[in-house]
Order: structure tokens, then sequence, then C-alpha cells
């Protein structure tokens, strides 16, 4: 699917800190813990807790953020509906990846097991 090129350029110029603290709330809000979204994150970017918290206070926008980051080789087994896109048909890759990472933030929050997120 196709998003606007202003779209895909608003989320490349957002900073992960901004949005960081809207995923913590989300997990904990339906009994998750901060810890397993630092593992989520970890899994696909490959970015350890304290580089994570490092990135967040660089104030990195989330182009930069996954310029640097290892992206796991499953990441492309993160499929569905995301925003109302589905994440395996997204054409922009840096919109894709930030994406992969909503979705599986939402997985976590649906309380879905932690072996099954982690593909």
């Amino acid at each position: 699917m196709k998003a606007s090129a202003a779209q895909d350029e608003r989320i490349a110029n957002m900073t992960f800190a901004s949005v960081y603290p809207m995923y913590v709330a989300k997990v904990e809000k339906k009994g998750r813990t901060k810890e397993e979204l630092n593992q989520v994150i970890e899994w696909l970017t490959g970015y350890t807790n304290r580089q994570q918290q490092e990135l967040i206070q660089e104030k990195v926008t989330f182009k930069m953020f996954f310029e640097k980051a290892s992206l796991n080789k499953n990441a492309s087994l993160i499929t569905g509906l995301i925003c109302g896109y589905r994440v395996e048909e997204i054409e922009n890759p840096l919109t894709q990846q930030v994406r992969y990472l909503d979705k599986l933030v939402d997985e976590l929050a649906k309380g879905k097991k932690m072996e099954k997120i982690l593909r």
C-alpha cells in the first residue's frame, strides 16, 4: 500500500524519544512491562536497553534510528494491519520499519506471548 510522501516524511522526522513514552504507556496499561518492550525493540533493531536510552537522550529521528539499526532477519515475517495499512505491503522501507515496530508494540499490548512476538 502506498502512503503519501508527506506522511513518509513526517514519520522519518519524528523522534524516537517522542514516541517511546507512548509505547511504554500503551504496554503498561495492558499489564506488560517496560523491560518486555525493550526486549521487543532489541529483537527488531539490535539496540540494547542502554543503546535505546542513549538514542532517546540524543533525540534521534526514526530515520537515524533505523539507519543505525541492525534489523532482525525475521522482520519480514511481521504481517498484519497497523494504522489501516498492511505492513507487508508498505512500499517505503523506513515507513515499513517504523510500522514493524508499531505492530510489535501492539502485539505486546494485546497480550501475545513473547515467543510469538519474537518470531
